[in-house]
């Protein structure tokens, strides 16, 4: 579940959060509980990444149907 602030983070801010988070996790050092509010930062931050990458992919997909339309209707309009 993403937080208040996560619904107001930019992809890129999101992404370089969960950077900063792998590499902390990596580098290890923590406690446990310090390791497991990583972790569950990590899973929420890459949420609004997949969030905001899912956006990104529908609108993709708009503009590329509705440029193949606009390509057909062109097509049927040079036919007739």
């Amino acid at each position: 579940m993403t937080s208040k602030t996560d619904e107001v983070l930019g992809y890129e801010q999101a992404r370089d959060e969960l950077i900063e988070v792998v590499r902390r996790l990596e580098a290890g050092g923590t406690t446990l509980e310090e390791s497991l509010a990583l972790w569950e930062r990590g899973e929420e931050l890459a949420e609004v990444c997949r969030t905001w990458l899912e956006g990104a992919r529908r609108r993709l997909d708009a503009a590329l149907a509705e440029e193949r339309a606009e390509a057909e209707d062109g097509d049927a309009e040079t036919a007739g």
